[in-house]
């Protein structure tokens, strides 16, 4: 398109959208600070069947988007709906993919937690099939220790019931030589 043919809308300022009067197309140049390429390709996928959707990066923090009608477009006023309908798939496409990466975490856990109920628990036969003698992990850097472990610290002793019935058995052997002596 050369700079000669194109015109601009009335109430659109110039660097935003100007018409090529050679073959009926629309150029808008949007900020890719405000408009992420992720928006930007989902309002271009709602107007392809309408239009010839072509992007590219004229500078670096912009993007230029030409729609050329798949149709025959005489008016200017049709170029004109087309701006303002893609202007408003363009902005809406942007608030979703906000909306999506704030709540990211979220989406993400919900669709793990719906992906493993419709498993649903694993059967007996599937848990007597399962080798448990395995190592459960690789852990080349010993992430996975215990505290105890990792730091030197020792474990706790026996039980409570352990303690009880080992003095149990040391007290007949103190009786059986107290006996013998």
């Amino acid at each position: 398109m050369s700079s000669e043919n194109q015109t601009s809308f009335t109430d659109i300022p110039e660097a935003i959208a100007s018409v090529s009067g050679t073959d009926r197309s629309v150029s808008m140049t949007v900020d890719s600070e405000l408009y992420p390429l992720q928006a930007v390709y989902g309002a271009s996928y709602i107007f392809i069947d309408r239009c010839y959707v072509f992007i590219d990066r004229p500078a670096a923090g912009s993007y230029r988007i030409t729609l050329s009608a798949k149709e025959s477009v005489e008016e200017v006023e049709a170029l004109r709906r087309i701006v303002g309908e893609f202007a408003n798939e363009l902005l809406s496409c942007t608030w979703r993919h906000q909306v999506t990466q704030d709540n990211r975490v979220a989406i993400e856990t919900v669709t793990v937690q719906a992906i493993a109920g419709a498993m649903g628990e694993p059967s007996l036969d599937d848990l007597a099939d399962f080798d448990f003698t395995d190592e459960a992990l690789d852990d080349p850097l010993g992430i996975a220790q215990s505290w105890e472990e990792k730091h030197g610290r020792p474990s706790p002793g026996p039980s409570p019931e352990a303690k009880a019935e080992a003095d149990a058995d040391a007290e007949p052997k103190a009786d059986t030589e107290e006996a013998s002596a």
